[in-house]
């Protein structure tokens, strides 16, 4: 591992010093700064599994109270991601130009900036948390729990936003390795934790010998309270290492000013709001197509919900391959280099739509694998197979919008990709879920969101093509 690390490091120089890199060297490093990330996202993609299996075992109603609140907490889950790409963007582009110590003075700033913006995020989720439910049209048999596991995740919030600034601030630096170690470790503590709040006391065999496993019997609540802990576990493991041990941006030996300034502050909306702004948008559609769906049943709101999380087993590698696109174009950006920008934009968008191609005819084939293993309900699984496999042929447009946009994040250019994303799922998905679903059910929100997909991967293309993405000013420290 340390070999490789050093590989990797020896490459960024390389971008930092404004060298030329060859055909080769680009392509290892893109390789080498994915394989972390993606893995790290397969393996939350594993815990959501696990997590869905065991709250599908408590019945439909459970899950469906899960499923109901699940677009909000992709809401909230994105501005804290806005809020904390907001700063990391700045360090890639510090870090790329060789100005170290830009870079730890942007994270000093982000320390207090971000949380403060995590706590504030805390209040207002416990403040809805009690109407959300009704709000999004959820009956009496699945309000209760789902205002419950909400409450929860809110009050999680502050760690949720610490966790993502700091493997935001590492990955920045070309450093995938522990937060894709630590994010693997998260999943492991939250199974763990889940499997012990989730269900009673109960006794298993093991051959000849019967094992008793405690447990709290919290059902729902039990879900939410054990990802909490393990993401807060995970939150104090990242932030430490980021402080005293990261050789770019450590700052345990060095004094400097915490307070945010001006310059910082304004760079850091320049380039979150919009990703926030589109986060809060585009969620907002997601929470009306739980709208949308949420009349056609308990069945058709658990299978939505549990075909969304088996469709991430195909797009997260895209986000993996995405992270070190951001890096890769934030530090070519900051070298001033043009030509590794528009290298590394093209070739990690045709990796992206290459690995997500591959993994939708997995996805097709193995569709009723996947959802039987998240619900035992036979109604359930037979919606959410066809959902996938709907949904499958669209991963490899899907996989362009996913890549080209951490591209353009990575050059500081976030305002027109948001509007593209906001004006694809609002223009096409909804439009066509609208005109569908009362016909057609729950495959017509699924045929709609291919169409939509297919769309945003296309026009994200033709931007990326133009290269108006590189233009981008960026400040200086």
């Amino acid at each position: 591992m340390a070999q490789g690390r050093r590989r990797e490091y020896e490459l960024l120089e390389m971008i930092r010093a404004g060298q030329p890199l060859s055909f080769g060297q680009r392509l290892e490093l893109i390789v080498r700064l994915s394989i972390p990330s993606m893995l790290a996202q397969l393996s939350v993609i594993a815990m959501l599994y696990i997590d869905a299996s065991m709250v599908g075992s408590l019945g439909a109603n459970a899950s469906a109270a899960i499923g109901l609140v699940s677009t909000t907490t992709w809401l909230f889950g994105g501005l804290c991601s806005a809020a904390a790409l907001g700063f990391s963007v700045q360090a890639a582009h510090r870090i790329g130009a060789n100005d170290m110590a830009g870079a730890r003075s942007v994270l000093r700033q982000s320390l207090v900036a971000a949380p403060a913006f995590g706590v504030l995020m805390a209040a207002a989720g416990c403040a809805v948390s009690g109407q959300l439910p009704i709000w999004l049209g959820g009956g009496e048999a699945i309000s209760s729990d789902a205002a419950r596991y909400f409450r929860i995740f809110a009050l999680s919030l502050p760690f949720v936003q610490l966790n993502y600034l700091s493997g935001g601030m590492l990955r920045s630096s070309g450093n995938m390795r522990i937060p894709s170690m630590l994010s693997v470790a998260m999943c492991i503590l939250d199974v763990a934790l889940n499997s012990l709040l989730i269900f009673p006391t109960r006794e298993i065999s093991l051959g000849a010998a019967v094992v008793t496993i405690p447990g709290a019997d919290m059902d729902v609540a039990g879900a939410s309270l054990g990802t909490a802990a393990a993401e807060a576990a995970t939150a104090a493991a990242m932030t430490w290492y980021l402080w005293r041990r990261s050789p770019e941006l450590s700052i345990r030996r060095e004094r400097g000013r915490f307070r945010p300034t001006r310059r910082c502050m304004k760079e850091a909306v320049r380039i979150g709001l919009p990703i926030g702004c589109e986060h809060g948008v585009m969620c907002s559609a997601q929470i009306l197509t739980t709208v949308i769906v949420a009349p056609l049943g308990a069945a058709a709101i658990a299978a939505n919900a549990f075909a969304i999380t088996a469709e991430s087993l195909c797009y997260m590698p895209g986000y993996g391959i995405a992270d070190a696109a951001t890096t890769l174009v934030g530090q070519s950006k900051g070298a001033g280099s043009r030509t590794l920008m528009r290298s590394f934009g093209r070739m990690t968008v045709a990796s992206g739509m290459l690995v997500m191609a591959v993994m939708g005819c997995i996805m097709y084939l193995g569709a009723p694998v996947m959802m039987g293993i998240m619900t035992p309900d036979a109604e359930i699984r037979s919606l959410g197979v066809m959902a996938l496999r709907i949904e499958a042929f669209a991963e490899p447009m899907f996989a362009a919008s996913i890549v080209a946009y951490g591209v353009f994040v990575g050059a500081g250019d976030t305002l027109a990709p948001c509007a593209m994303n906001l004006g694809s799922i609002w223009a096409v998905r909804l439009t066509l879920a609208a005109l569908l679903a009362p016909t057609m059910g729950l495959r017509g929100v699924w045929i709609a969101m291919c169409i939509e997909l297919c769309f945003r991967g296309a026009i994200f293309l033709v931007r990326l093509c133009r290269e108006r993405w590189m233009h981008t000013d960026t400040p200086t420290t």
